[in-house]
């Protein structure tokens, strides 16, 4: 083993490649905290984490006031112990976002260091489950576009070898059923259709669009309710038999504890970003085996290809395009499906010239 004797801290703010607005929102900035780690034998891991728009710099001064100088110092190895003791010591602000973003960057930076030591890239040293993992789209399903556009891109995703697409849903009922019915009968019935409400409903009215969607043979209904309405997830689930997907507004391994042993999803999205990084992201995953439930996970598809190729329940990659602009090279898909890359690390060709170009003023710092 070897002691952390480096931490660098940067963020870059990305542009998303299209507009992207759904039924609460719409951003046009992803802010993306990057952290390299570097042991006294002079190997240094990379590790990283993002927001949609907001919070960054707070993310940054955690990382910068907190977080990093924990770190230094400490054996890289027991990246475990590290990550228990950082969630002790933000005891005052978690369970919440801006800490587990921050600490989803430095845990992410510890594994790609871990991986880096061993001459293994991740999908094998976290479980081999697997060397391909099918990909479904959102990119072209955002709430803005016009019906012609979602149909035309499930059909290209289709011809591309893509096993499904995501629509966002949240407009008047009728108009939901309308593109959800156009995209369905272009692409056939071997082509899975997902929706996303992005928290947009209330108990009754999630109840009642469940029935109209139920006869378009959905894959699963996302988010339709804020996250913390565990009741109202229970009652939905109950109701319906469209699979209930939750996961990327979920910040706490136990809250999905809460969730499976409830009955409350049937699809589980943890999010290495928004859970704390891989270390918790792991404990989700085998929860979710363990209650026989997929993994699908949110965004990040850079990394989560490799941890989906862990895990023997993952199902899905969703195709959201974040890091080009910052990487030599993108991820590697064959037949529609995503290749974790055999490299050692995350699998994430990093472009530090264009990191160091595109650094966010003011964020950068070096702690020894």
């Amino acid at each position: 083993m070897a002691r952390i004797a480096r931490v660098e801290l940067t963020m870059v703010d990305l542009q998303p490649k299209v507009k992207r607005v759904d039924a609460i929102q719409s951003f046009v900035s992803q802010e993306t905290p990057i952290v390299r780690i570097t042991d006294a034998d002079g190997v240094t891991g990379t590790g990283y984490s993002y927001t949609i728009g907001t919070g960054g710099p707070s993310v940054m001064k955690l990382l910068e006031k907190t977080l990093a100088p924990a770190v230094v110092g400490r054996e890289a190895e027991e990246i475990e112990r590290i990550w228990r003791d950082l969630l002790f010591l933000t005891h005052a602000t978690t369970v919440g976002a801006l800490t587990a973003i921050a600490m989803a960057a430095i845990d992410t930076a510890l594994w790609d260091l871990r991986c880096r030591r061993a001459n293994l890239p991740l999908h094998r040293l976290a479980g081999g489950a697997r060397s391909a993992v099918p990909l479904y789209t959102t990119e072209g399903g955002w709430l803005h576009l016009e019906t012609s556009a979602l149909v035309e891109d499930a059909l290209q995703a289709k011809a591309t070898g893509f096993s499904g697409s995501k629509l966002k849903v949240g407009r008047p009922i009728h108009e939901d059923v309308a593109r959800i019915s156009a995209v369905r009968e272009a692409v056939g019935p071997g082509f899975e259709i997902f929706t996303d409400a992005n928290q947009a409903f209330s108990v009754d009215d999630a109840i009642r669009r469940a029935r109209h969607y139920e006869a378009l043979d959905i894959g699963w209904l996302e988010e339709p309710l804020p996250a913390d309405d565990l009741d109202g997830h229970i009652r939905l689930s109950r109701s319906t038999t469209i699979p209930i997907a939750v996961g990327e507004s979920l910040y706490s391994p136990g809250h999905f504890r809460e969730y499976l042993q409830k009955g409350a999803c049937s699809v589980v999205q943890v999010d290495v970003g928004r859970i704390g990084g891989i270390t918790p992201w792991l404990k989700v995953a085998h929860l979710a085996e363990c209650f026989n439930v997929a993994v699908c996970p949110h965004f990040l598809m850079e990394l989560h290809v490799s941890l989906c190729a862990a895990v023997p329940n993952a199902r899905w990659v969703e195709y959201i395009p974040q890091l080009d602009e910052i990487t030599t090279k993108g991820m590697r898909i064959e037949s529609g499906k995503a290749i974790p890359s055999d490299e050692p690390g995350l699998g994430i060709a990093w472009n530090f010239e264009e990191i160091a170009r595109r650094t966010v003023e003011g964020s950068r710092s070096v702690l020894n």
